[in-house]
């Protein structure tokens, strides 16, 4: 493996040193396995440290690794203060929270604080328990409508697709109270009204941030602003709840969802230094994603709406300013997410054609020139795994083996999400590509071995070299304030904005673009470093002199 060597950042003394910090998405279960069971653990990502810190980036945001029966990939939690027998122990996490400080990489844990595990002791207790309980107001049990109450409470549907509510049996055997999940049945909503819930969190964060992680990323967000009064929402059951366009709604970023916030922030902050708080904050308007960021509230939110646009100038182009527009004043600042754990993988998205089908090369050269544009634009960026190499999604995992619990409640293979998930391939031929010594449960595609790790390595201009030289130029290069941007006009079919004297370009077009005078060409996507940008390139740009570009 070649050598990279990148200076260890300074360490963090105030929050906004990681106003333009690299964070890396590790979703465990793929990333790499050390102990040989074809599941990737602690172990095999511990040993796969120097990898993380040879790209470049500043931080690793860890996938959670809490103890759960993994209905939904561990965001269905049964123990917030432990790590599953599956990826270790909490020795382990100790290990791997040490290593990646001694490689100058801060950690991030993912804590799920809308819903936990119906095997949690916390809801075993509650079904145990009777209407109106103290342990059924830890979550939202509520009568059914109708003489027998076998209505729903609410016509409130799940993300995740049907009804956002599930009868339980009491304990004589009667059918008794629903309880709500704004996810799956097998993920109970917590209740944030109660006092209980709240101080529980504190004690959860603090466990955490007492071990050594640098911050938190808080999953789904807005699912804890729930209005108090059960309001019907006019929800079409047939369909999947999508908070990116039907927010604001009674049961997602409504209620007191803001002052729950403002106290996580005061104990972040009572940590020197303080830690970090990035948010998932799925919802449908920029101004409501940007309250998140107001004074005493989150360090930062993910700009995800970039990780489902299709390939067009104008997409990108509004986007980024509406995010722009609304950025706040306080300190915070947006992260720029074109790819997770969630959505369809870049090289495969990017490269959709009007018919439908994929063309891997186009997706390939407009994920490199994608990648240019999140290095350049202010504020955070983040890397989902296997974005370095320019993975696809694959398509065509049997249905039996697919384990996205969106594939059983809507019944649509289509919509899982098991094919951004597929195992890291780390070398070129094996039963695995170098994941683990056995196959995983699902097999990676065998032409993998081309984009592997090891390949790549070998390779001084595959999408691994690329995307290093991305993150060493914007360490050099990005400087500014968060809302340093401004826009250039080269044609509806372009992305072009300049930061301090440096200019990025993204070609949408299919006419090749002349480098303008006075500038130099720092890195471009494509294969011609000179100074042409070719269709569905970009490049970073240099201005040497005072000529317009």
């Amino acid at each position: 493996m070649a050598s990279h060597h990148h200076p260890r950042p300074t360490p963090v003394t105030r929050l906004s040193d990681w106003r333009q910090g690299v964070t890396y998405q590790l979703y465990l279960r793929s990333f790499a396995d050390g102990t040989g069971d074809g599941v990737g653990d602690l172990p095999g990502a511990l040993q796969r440290l120097d990898y993380i810190q040879s790209l470049g980036v500043d931080s690793v945001w860890v996938s959670p690794w809490y103890v759960s029966p993994m209905a939904d990939g561990g965001y269905d939690v049964a123990d917030f203060c432990n790590i599953d027998p599956l990826f270790g122990t909490l020795k382990d996490a100790d290990l791997f929270i040490d290593g990646c400080h001694r490689r100058g990489l801060r950690v991030i844990v993912d804590v799920v604080v809308n819903h936990c595990s119906s095997e949690h002791p916390w809801f075993r207790r509650a079904l145990e328990s009777h209407p109106g309980s103290p342990e059924r107001e830890m979550f939202y049990f509520r009568d059914g409508r109708g003489a027998s109450g076998d209505e729903p409470p609410t016509d409130w549907i799940s993300v995740f697709g049907g009804p956002a509510w599930t009868r339980i049996r009491e304990r004589d055997g009667r059918w008794g109270q629903w309880y709500l999940h704004l996810f799956d049945s097998a993920q109970p909503d917590l209740n944030w009204h109660n006092p209980v819930i709240v101080n529980a969190f504190e004690d959860i964060f603090r466990f955490w941030f007492d071990r050594g992680v640098d911050g938190l990323r808080l999953d789904a967000v807005p699912a804890i602003g729930k209005d108090a009064d059960f309001r019907d929402a006019g929800c079409d059951p047939t369909v999947q709840f999508a908070p990116e366009t039907d927010s604001p709604t009674p049961y997602w970023d409504s209620g007191h969802v803001h002052d729950i916030v403002a106290g996580w922030r005061q104990l972040a902050d009572s940590y020197s230094p303080p830690k970090y708080l990035v948010g998932e904050i799925n919802v449908a308007h920029t101004d409501s994603l940007a309250r998140y960021l107001r004074p005493g509230e989150l360090s930062s939110v993910f700009a995800m709406s970039l990780a489902k646009l299709p390939w067009s100038a104008m997409a990108f182009r509004s986007k980024v300013s509406h995010h722009l527009e609304n950025a706040p004043s306080s300190g915070s600042w947006f992260t720029w997410v074109t790819s997770s754990h969630d959505e369809v993988r870049t090289v495969t998205r990017l490269g959709r054609t009007a018919g439908g089908d994929v063309n891997f090369e186009v997706g390939t050269e407009r994920s490199r020139a994608i990648l240019l544009m999140l290095g350049a634009l202010p504020g955070g960026a983040c890397l989902y795994q296997g974005d370095e190499l320019g993975l696809p999604q694959v398509t065509d995992i049997p249905r039996e083996l697919l384990e996205d619990p969106i594939v059983a409640r809507t019944g649509d293979p289509s919509k899982g999400r098991d094919g951004c998930r597929v195992a890291l391939p780390w070398s070129e031929s094996g039963v695995s590509l170098g994941f683990s010594s056995v196959a995983p449960r699902v097999r990676q595609p065998r032409q993998w071995g081309e984009i592997s790790v090891e390949a790549q390595e070998a390779r001084p201009d595959s999408f691994l070299n690329f995307t290093r030289r991305v993150l060493d130029a914007r360490r050099d290069y990005v400087e500014g304030p968060f809302q340093s941007l401004t826009w250039l006009d080269w044609g509806e079919d372009v992305v072009a904005f300049t930061r301090g004297r440096l200019l990025c370009v993204v070609n949408f077009s299919e006419e090749t673009l002349p480098c303008p005078d006075g500038y130099q060409v720092l890195l471009s996507s494509g294969s011609n470093e000179g100074h042409d940008i070719a269709p569905n390139c970009g490049a970073w740009l240099w201005a040497t002199s005072d000529g317009e570009a």
